[in-house]
């Protein structure tokens, strides 16, 4: 006889299958789960109160169009058994469960690390709330609404555009504790509301939304809204629209909020809702939007796709896919799919594993970073090991436990040239060349700057000109260090007439050898005044041809401190080069090294140096800004008070030399290729995880 089904499951028709046929959902209210039923599954079910399994299959095939037989029967009643939906009264039961828990219990320490990553604290039970507001929300439901936010959108984004600088440099204006604390309230207002779209739109299509809480992320709170009881709807576009709810809710509300950013004054509500307009809808669609974990938009894709269990379906598609390419394993293909949907599926799965593996990666260096030394190592490895490592191990096991369906075939012997040339990729020191930004200019190279604030007197030489050494190519004059050179004057001609006059005077006797000190100190500083205005003389410091000169070189205008004046080049022909490498790569430069220099601009070519020497302290302060980020250059910096553009990174000069001779119209930005001791990719992994360890080892 057939054993008893539960008394508390429910059946709720379905949504057509791909190929028309109906399908059902049977819900489990104990543990809040649906299965999807084929047809034959539900007329089996839908008979299994008749209790024996021959008059349970000669009733399916006599009044339906279908033909089931033992194996129908059996695979119904492992799929019962297995999820536990079958009636527990036996003693043998009570084994079969007992064996089930065992193997899906893990230890303390295991569930510790699965579950500190993530956890949700269910919160309130919104059902009548949902009951209570439901009829106050049906304007947002109405297409004439959408169309609205369309056309705000629109306005909002004129707006924007024509403050286009203002809108983009916003977001560091709002650095305090104001600012911060809009940021705040935005975000946490974006995520209710995110939530709310779910809630309410569930409850529009009858669902019953039991839990809304809070979930921590890796210690990160995010909101949730239970919506299981979607999967019980019949219309999948029913259940597109409740997943989707919640994303179209805070692009609602990035709309208005780019409109309303033109029109409000500084202040804490304009930095809430310049976030609402920029980051929370990218964080939206970023997050919530990627098919490639279980958040809004896996559930949107499986609901479009009428592919329930999505990702574990195209992962076992997947695995099929991969042991039969590498190894010819003529296995069943788990699903029949038509070729299109299979190749999608599949790149699909290797897609998210794609993904993962740079999300967890990036979730080990975060615990890395959370926690202090000891701990946070231990778990950055913990984590590789268990998300990234164990998946991999898992599949090498199947692998080892078949090998002996594994044949000599054309299949295997890919795989085995596949994996030897991974292997020499990783292992193999072929790595012998080190990329870095630089810039080219001539060997006699030289920028004379503004020495003080001063206006220009006379004409001066413009961009383009032949010059010879010591020609004056500007005349500046600063009015604030003429008064202080001719107060500096009078004072010393005041002191040389006390001096002179001490020896017939008692009171400047008095003073003693104090008076001609203060006199020796005066004349010095005349001395550096005249020598200060002297540089108000900008004078052209070798044979050379001016390739840069200031704009507003005319008569009388003035000048701040520091402004470049000209950019002056000598015209011998010979060209040097200043590359910027990082820390590791500066470790394996080659001694003696060649570079090649290629420019950014392509018509230029390429310009080989024969001699490299690096610099043993690391850069402090930038001086190209053609590289600096801030510049759009490819080094990331900082603006700091001392040292100017300051790298965020450790970076080291490399000065190159005996470059071939080329016409420099200017100083030209681009990439240097050097030399350097080669290396495999096994052995700089490990290099770094050995200084890796010994810093947080605090060696």
């Amino acid at each position: 006889m057939l054993p008893t089904l539960r008394q508390d499951l429910t059946l709720h028709p379905g949504p057509a299958d791909d190929s028309g046929a109906p399908t059902w959902t049977l819900h489990d209210p104990a543990a809040n789960k649906f299965y999807e039923l084929s047809w034959p599954a539900f007329e089996i079910l839908s008979r299994w109160s008749l209790g024996d399994p021959q008059a349970l299959l000669d009733a399916v095939n006599r009044e339906t169009t279908l033909t089931v037989d033992e194996d129908d029967l059996e695979a119904v009643g492992q799929f019962l058994s297995y999820h536990s939906l079958l009636l527990a009264w036996r003693a043998d039961d009570t084994a079969r469960l007992d064996k089930m828990a065992a193997a899906h219990r893990t230890s303390k320490a295991m569930w510790l690390l699965k579950h500190y990553l993530f956890f949700r604290v269910p919160l309130v039970r919104p059902m009548p709330l949902l009951q209570r507001f439901s009829p106050w929300v049906e304007w947002a439901y109405s297409p004439r609404f959408w169309w609205a936010v369309g056309m705000v959108a629109l306005l909002g984004l004129y707006f924007v555009s024509r403050r286009w600088d203002e809108f983009t440099h916003t977001f560091s204006s709002y650095a305090g504790l104001q600012g911060l604390l809009g940021i705040g309230i935005a975000l946490s207002f974006a995520k209710v509301l995110h939530e709310l779209g779910h809630a309410f739109t569930a409850y529009r299509y009858g669902c019953r939304v039991p839990t809304m809480g809070v979930a921590f992320l890796v210690m990160w709170p995010v909101l949730y809204t239970d919506t299981n009881e979607a999967w019980k709807l019949m219309r999948r576009e029913d259940r597109l629209k409740i997943g989707a709810a919640g994303i179209l809710a805070e692009l609602a509300l990035a709309a208005f909020a780019t409109l309303a950013w033109s029109f409000l004054p500084d202040g804490p509500l304009r930095a809430g809702v310049f976030m609402l307009a920029t980051s929370t809808w990218l964080l939206t669609l970023a997050i919530n939007a990627s098919p490639f974990m279980r958040f809004d938009g896996y559930f949107l894709l499986a609901d479009w796709l009428n592919m329930p269990n999505l990702h574990d379906r195209a992962f076992a598609l997947a695995r099929w896919w991969l042991r039969r390419w590498l190894f010819g394993l003529d296995d069943p293909m788990p699903e029949p799919f038509p070729p299109g949907r299979r190749r999608f599926l599949i790149a699909f799965a290797f897609g998210t594993w794609l993904y993962r593996l740079g999300l967890f990666l990036g979730i080990a260096l975060t615990v890395y970073h959370l926690f202090f030394k000891a701990l946070g190592l231990g778990l950055l490895f913990i984590e590789l090991g268990v998300f990234i490592a164990m998946p991999i191990i898992r599949e090498l096991r199947v692998w080892w436990r078949r090998r002996d369906d594994i044949q000599w075939n054309r299949q295997s012997r890919r795989a085995v040239v596949l994996f030897a040339m991974l292997l020499l990729f990783i292992f193999l020191p072929w790595r012998g060349a080190i990329q870095a930004p630089a810039v080219l200019s001539a060997s006699q190279s030289q920028a004379l700057y503004s020495v003080q604030p001063a206006y220009v007197k006379g004409a001066a030489v413009a961009a383009g000109q032949q010059v010879s050494a010591g020609q004056l190519l500007v005349q500046l004059v600063s009015p604030e260090l003429d008064f202080h050179l001719q107060a500096a004057q009078a004072r010393a001609q005041q002191l040389q007439w006390q001096v002179e006059q001490q020896p017939f005077t008692d009171k400047l006797q008095g003073e003693g050898d104090v008076l001609r000190r203060r006199w020796v100190a005066v004349q010095a500083e005349v001395s550096g005044l005249a020598e200060e205005r002297k540089r108000l003389e900008v004078r052209a410091p070798f044979d050379g041809r001016v390739i840069d000169a200031n704009l507003f070189l005319a008569d009388g205008a003035w000048l701040a401190r520091g402004e470049q004046l000209y950019q002056i080049i000598g015209e011998t022909g010979e060209l040097k080069a200043e590359a910027f490498v990082g820390e590791s790569d500066h470790a394996a430069l080659a001694a003696n090294s060649k570079a090649v220099f290629i420019a950014n601009l392509p018509e230029f070519g390429a310009i080989r140096c024969n001699a490299a020497q690096s610099d043993d302290v690391n850069v402090a302060g930038l001086e190209q800004n053609y590289l600096a980020s801030t510049f759009g250059g490819p080094i990331a910096v900082t603006r700091s008070h001392h040292n100017g553009l300051a790298p965020t990174n450790a970076i080291y000069r490399v000065r190159l030399t005996q470059c071939d001779r080329r016409v420099l119209p200017r100083e030209l930005p681009g990439t240097v290729m050097l030399s350097r001791q080669r290396q495999s990719l096994a052995g700089e992994v490990w290099n770094k995880l050995l200084v890796l360890m010994q810093r947080e080892r605090g060696l």
